[in-house]
C-alpha cells in the first residue's frame, strides 16, 4: 500500500466558515467613457464552494470522507452551496442555518486570465450565542465518529473562542489529532491543537519575523510561536519557500517547495489543511504529513481558481517527486487486493485502467512495445506478472532466469507502467475478473478468442487489442543464445 492509498477512507470532521467562490469572466476591450475603468464583456461565470468547503472538496478528492460543520444564511447562495457540495461523493453536510447573517460570497472578476476585482458580500461578526450552542452540540455529538478533526478559520465570525474552546476540548477527549488553518494574530486561542498552519502573512502579523527570508528566520518564527501558543507543532508555509516544521518533538524540518509553475494560489491553504489532516488521520507522522501536504499544494497551485487534488495527482507527484529511489519503485509493485482498490480510485478520478501480464523474464525491446502500447491505450496500467512457481510450471527448465520480485522491480522502473502485481496462478483470469480493466493488451500472436479474459472484459463493456510483435524478439530466443555461447565458452 502507496503513502497516498493510507488518506482513502479517513474520517475528517472538519468546522469552518464556508463561502460560494464565483468566478465572473470575460474580455477587457475597451474602457468606459464614463470614468477611467475597464469594460468587462462578460463571457461566463462559475462557481465553487470556498473557504472551509474547499477543504471538505479537497479531503473527498483525495478520497477521504468529511463532516462538514458550519452556519450558511437563508438565501440563494446558501442553496447553490449546499446543491454543489451535495453533488461530491464522501462529504457530509451539518449546517445551522441563520437568519441574522447571508451565506458569504466571493464574486472575482476575471479578464485574460488576470483577476480584475473581487467583492466579498458576508458579515464577519461573531455568529450569536444560540447558533454558537448548537454548533458545539454538533461537534460533541460527531467527534466521536471521526479519525481526525479540523479547524478552518477564516475570520467570517464562526470559530468564536467558545466554539474553538470546545472543539479542542472534543479532540482530546477522543484523542483526535487537531489541524487548525488560524486566521488569528491571537495564536494562543488554539493552544491544545495538534498542529497550527500559518503563512507568512500570519507568521508576520503574530512574531513580527518574516519567514520567508531564509530557514533560520522561519525556525526562530516557529519556535517563537510555539512557545507563546501552546500547540504541539507549527507548520509554517512559507509560499515560494516551501515549509518549515517545528516542534513535534523533534528538529525543525524545512521541506522545498515542489511547484513546477504556479497559475493560481487560490484554495492552496485548503489542499495543505486537507492532506496534512488525511495524514495525521491516518496516524502518519507530523514531517511525513507536512511533505505530503507540501507535494498537494505544489500540484493545485498549477491549477485555475478554487482547485482541488485528487489522490492519483497526488501519487503521481509523490512518484514524481522521488523517482530514482528503490522506495518509489517498490511502491509500485502491490497486492491483488490493493491493486483492485488503486483501479477503483484510478476510475474515480477518471482514467481508464490498462491490462496486460506475461512472465516478462528477461526484458526485451518486443517487451518494451507491448507495454508502451497498453499504456497509450489506456490512463493508467497494471502489469501482471506469472510467480517464480508458475512459471516453471509453464515454460522450460531453468527458468525463470530471473526471480519475481527481481522481474517486477526492472518493470516497475518503466515510466509506462503504474502497478505491478505478482499472480500465482497459471493465467491471469481471476486477477482479470476482480480488477475489470477497463483495456486488456497482449500481443498480436493472440486472437481474441485465445486471450485470457477477453470475454469479461468485453461483457463489462472494455476493450481488448492486440499489440504487434517486434520481429525476432523473445526471451526464449535471448535464452537459447546465451545458453549456446556457454556452452561454447
Amino acid at each position: 500500500m502507496t503513502v497516498t492509498d493510507k488518506l482513502s477512507d479517513v474520517r475528517v470532521l472538519c468546522i469552518g466558515d464556508v463561502m460560494l467562490d464565483r468566478y465572473v469572466s470575460g474580455q477587457v476591450k475597451r474602457i468606459s467613457p464614463e470614468s477611467p475603468v475597464p469594460v468587462l464583456s462578460i463571457s461566463g461565470s462559475t462557481s465553487f464552494p470556498g473557504g472551509a468547503a474547499n477543504v471538505a472538496r479537497n479531503i473527498a478528492s483525495l478520497g477521504g470522507r468529511c463532516t462538514l460543520v458550519s452556519v450558511v444564511g437563508q438565501d440563494a447562495v446558501a442553496r447553490e452551496l449546499l446543491e454543489g457540495l451535495q453533488k461530491i461523493d464522501g462529504i457530509r453536510c451539518e449546517f445551522c442555518s441563520s437568519s441574522d447573517r447571508p451565506t458569504s460570497e466571493k464574486i472575482r472578476f476575471v479578464a485574460h486570465g488576470q483577476h480584475m476585482l473581487r467583492t466579498d458580500a458576508e458579515v464577519t461578526e461573531p455568529i450569536s450565542r444560540s447558533t454558537a450552542q448548537a454548533i458545539i452540540e454538533s461537534i460533541e455529538r460527531l467527534a466521536s465518529e471521526h479519525d481526525v478533526m479540523v479547524l478552518s478559520d477564516y475570520a467570517k465570525g464562526l470559530l468564536t473562542d467558545e466554539v474553538v474552546r470546545s472543539s479542542i476540548d472534543a479532540a482530546k477527549r477522543h484523542r483526535l489529532p487537531l489541524v487548525v488553518d488560524p486566521k488569528s494574530v491571537n495564536l494562543r486561542r488554539y493552544s491544545g491543537a495538534t498542529v497550527i498552519t500559518p503563512n507568512s502573512k500570519e507568521v508576520m502579523d503574530a512574531t513580527g519575523i518574516d519567514p520567508t527570508d531564509d530557514d533560520a528566520r522561519a525556525e526562530q518564527a516557529g519556535l517563537s510561536i510555539l512557545g507563546s501558543a501552546g500547540v504541539e507543532a507549527v507548520l509554517l508555509t512559507r509560499a515560494h519557500r516551501g515549509m518549515t516544521l517545528v516542534g513535534g518533538g523533534a528538529a525543525a524540518v524545512h521541506i522545498e517547495a515542489s511547484a513546477r509553475e504556479v497559475f493560481d494560489v487560490v484554495g492552496a491553504g485548503d489542499t495543505v489543511i486537507a492532506a496534512l489532516s488525511l495524514a495525521l488521520g491516518a496516524r502518519l507522522d507530523l514531517a511525513e504529513s507536512a511533505r505530503l501536504a507540501n507535494f498537494a499544494a505544489g500540484v493545485v497551485v498549477g491549477k485555475r481558481g478554487t482547485a482541488t487534488v485528487t489522490q492519483t495527482e497526488l501519487a503521481d507527484e509523490v512518484l514524481r517527486l522521488s523517482r530514482g529511489s528503490l522506495q518509489s519503485l517498490q511502491n509500485k509493485i502491490m497486492s491483488r487486493a490493493d491493486a483492485v482498490e488503486l483501479a477503483r480510485t484510478w476510475r474515480k478520478n477518471g482514467f481508464k485502467v490498462g491490462f496486460t501480464n506475461g512472465c516478462f523474464d528477461i526484458l526485451h525491446v518486443g517487451h518494451l512495445a507491448i507495454l508502451a502500447f497498453s499504456r497509450q491505450n489506456s490512463g493508467r496500467l497494471i502489469v501482471a506478472i506469472n510467480s517464480d512457481a508458475s512459471v516453471k510450471r509453464l515454460k522450460e527448465p531453468g527458468r525463470p532466469i530471473n526471480s519475481e520480485i527481481d522481474r517486477a522491480m526492472v518493470l516497475a522502473a518503466l515510466s509506462a507502467v503504474d502497478a505491478v502485481v505478482v499472480f500465482e496462478e497459471d493465467t491471469p483470469l481471476a486477477m482479470i475478473e476482480e480488477l475489470n480493466p477497463d483495456v486488456l493488451v497482449k500481443g498480436a500472436d493472440y486472437t481474441i478468442d485465445t486471450i485470457v479474459g477477453a470475454q469479461h472484459v468485453l461483457s463489462h463493456g472494455g476493450k481488448v487489442l492486440t499489440c504487434e510483435l517486434v520481429p525476432g524478439k523473445s526471451t526464449t530466443r535471448v535464452v537459447n543464445v546465451l545458453r549456446g555461447k556457454a556452452s561454447n565458452s
